[in-house]
């Protein structure tokens, strides 16, 4: 019997290799001179985002771990080493940043693919905080779709597909949660299935209404767009 959790689990390791394509062809398209330019994130070249997007991949894997063995093994020793392994990476030849993003997403997709269903629902600590084991396939679709836009290679988030949609939105409006500089908004969302739905952040019932399409919405959500041409009000960065 396949549970929830595996079930879900599932239907986010599809998610993120579909997500992995796009930033794998992306990323292919780039040459040893954009790597060097600058990504959208203050201070972070194309080079230190690829680098991050393989870090994530291995740190993720030792969730996967956690999960499988129930032995604890947080996703990085510290905040210090995560910067330390980024900047090491960043500085690689344009040749080994790629071959390093690929391997690291294919042991992602291996690890991941070898969660046994009733792993699922281990519960693990992600620097969000504790989650079922089954989330981490999201969190890693999350990661690639927002700093695929980052590299500004010429991906936005139109390019997400309908299908996920209001799981990336759920999942980004989820990081303002309990949050008291968040002011209190209604999200209206148009998806990309046609149907709409709408998230409160704060919590609260009054307050302006945002409207827009998910691809929008997701950009003045996750900082990489001002919201201004939803008449949206600025938000703190996503925690």
């Amino acid at each position: 019997m396949v549970t929830h959790h595996a079930e879900r689990a599932h239907r986010g390791i599809a998610a993120a290799a579909q997500a992995t394509e796009a930033l794998i062809a992306a990323v292919g398209g780039l040459t040893a001179a954009d790597v060097r330019m600058p990504s959208l994130l203050p201070r972070w070249s194309r080079a230190h985002v690829i680098s991050h997007l393989a870090r994530n991949a291995d740190a993720l894997v030792n969730l996967l771990s956690w999960a499988r063995t129930g032995v604890e093994h947080p996703m990085y020793a510290s905040r210090e080493d995560r910067d330390a392994a980024i900047d090491e990476g960043a500085g690689r030849g344009h040749l080994l940043l790629c071959e390093d993003l690929i391997a690291a997403c294919q042991r992602f997709h291996a690890a991941a693919s070898g969660v046994p269903p009733d792993a699922w629902e281990t519960l693990v600590v992600a620097a969000s905080g504790p989650l079922a084991a089954s989330e981490i396939p999201w969190l890693r679709m999350r990661e690639v779709w927002v700093h695929l836009v980052d590299l500004d290679a010429g991906v936005d988030f139109d390019a997400v597909p309908a299908a996920v949609h209001e799981e990336l939105l759920d999942d980004v409006v989820h990081l303002f949660t309990g949050r008291s500089d968040v002011p209190a908004v209604t999200i209206n969302a148009a998806l990309g299935d046609g149907r709409r739905r709408r998230w409160q952040l704060d919590g609260a019932v009054t307050g302006p209404s945002v409207h827009g399409t998910a691809p929008q919405l997701l950009a003045w959500l996750t900082g990489r767009r001002s919201g201004a041409d939803l008449d949206a009000p600025p938000l703190p960065p996503m925690s």
